[in-house]
Order: structure tokens, then C-alpha cells, then sequence
């Protein structure tokens, strides 16, 4: 039987979904680690402000332990945290984003998972959280936007991945995720109109009408 050491678990995860995160504005300019792809305004840069507002609440001041690096919260607009001003810079939040998880996994390594915390911002009467749960909490929110920032990154020019060491895809170069692309959509189609032939028997019918009159072709 292995061993487990379920903090040092937690919190391997909850890094490998933080270096994933800043990986992905590697190589892309000032405009593009900002502009929003999709219809609800999601970006890079606005989501490692995010996770980095997320982290000081729930490692620093949830346990008493406040960071001396603070995210100003604009309480008259809730999506302050979810996109970067033109004077905040690319260099100011990726740092403040590496010195609050160095905060956090201080907080991590001083606490057992059983230590208990209070929310802030949730109800008083129902705001006690153990270190276990924010760890869970934490890891999972930034894996969550990890992969939000895969699609946006791919949106912007195409680059796919989950490390630079260790991408976890297939090999393919653009020609077989295009064929890979169009399988799925036929896929789609044939799903959405099953009446309609799929590929195998649109490969069959054309095997049929290039055989001799009265030849019959052989079952596969």
C-alpha cells in the first residue's frame, strides 16, 4: 500500500494548476494576456488577479494570518477582480500572485489540514472552515480557471497545452488536429441528425458505386 501525505497532495495540485496559469501569458503581448474572448469579459490577466484575490482571503486572512500585500476590492463593482486596469501591469500582478501563494504555502506548511479558520465575507453563523477544505477549495477554483485560461489562450493564437515540459496532449502537428476537429464535428452532425449517414456508410456507398455492375461488395 502507498503512502499518502494528503497535505503535500493538495498542495502539489493546487501548484501545478498555478504554474499552469501564469504559463499560459508566456509569449503574448501586453493587449493579449488582457482582452476578453468571450461574451462574460474572460482573460488571462484577469484571471491570475483573481486566483491571487481568492488565495490572500482564504490562506491569509481566514486564518489570521493577513498578507502584507493587499487586492484593493471595489465592493461598487463585483467584477473588479476579474480583469486588470490599465495602470495595474502585467509584471505587478504576476508578482503579486507569486508572493501571495509564498504567503499561502507558509500558511499551508504552519498549519495542520484540521486547523480551523473563519470566512470573512461568509455568514457568521456558518463562516468555520478547516485548512483541509480551503486546500480542496483553492486547488480546485484554480484548476477551474487553468482551464479557462487553455481556451483563451488557444482563442488567441492556437497554443495548446498544459506545461511547456509536459503538455499532455497528442503529438499532432495542425493538419491532424484539423482532422481530429472535423471528426468531432461529424460526429456532432450525425449525432443531431441521425437520419443523415455518418462517414463509415458514406465510405461504404461510394465503395458500392465503384464496384461492377452485379459485384457484391464484402462485408467488412
Amino acid at each position: 500500500m502507498l503512502d499518502s501525505d494528503g497535505k503535500a497532495d493538495l498542495h502539489r495540485y493546487l501548484q501545478d494548476a498555478r504554474d499552469a496559469l501564469l504559463w499560459k501569458l508566456e509569449g503574448l503581448s501586453e493587449y493579449d494576456v488582457r482582452r476578453p474572448l468571450v461574451p462574460s469579459g474572460t482573460n488571462l490577466l484577469g484571471l491570475v488577479k483573481h486566483v491571487t484575490a481568492v488565495e490572500l482571503g482564504y490562506f491569509g486572512d481566514t486564518f489570521g494570518r493577513p498578507s502584507a500585500d493587499q487586492m484593493p476590492w471595489d465592493e461598487s463593482d463585483p467584477m473588479s477582480d476579474m480583469f486588470a486596469f490599465p495602470e495595474e501591469s502585467r509584471e505587478s500582478l504576476t508578482g503579486l500572485y507569486r508572493r501571495t501563494w509564498a504567503h499561502s504555502d507558509a500558511t499551508i506548511d504552519a498549519l495542520p489540514l484540521d486547523a480551523i479558520g473563519h470566512v470573512p465575507w461568509w455568514p457568521a453563523n456558518q463562516n468555520q472552515v478547516t485548512l483541509h477544505h480551503a486546500l480542496v477549495r483553492v486547488a480546485t477554483e484554480t484548476s477551474r480557471h487553468a482551464g479557462h485560461a487553455d481556451l483563451v489562450r488557444e482563442l488567441i493564437d492556437g497554443a495548446i497545452g498544459q506545461t511547456i515540459s509536459r503538455p499532455n496532449l497528442p503529438p499532432g502537428d495542425q493538419p491532424w488536429w484539423q482532422a481530429h476537429h472535423d471528426r468531432v464535428a461529424q460526429a456532432a452532425r450525425q449525432a443531431a441528425h441521425p437520419s443523415q449517414p455518418g462517414p463509415l456508410a458514406l465510405t461504404r456507398d461510394r465503395h458500392r458505386r465503384s464496384l461492377p455492375p452485379g459485384r457484391v461488395p464484402a462485408r467488412p
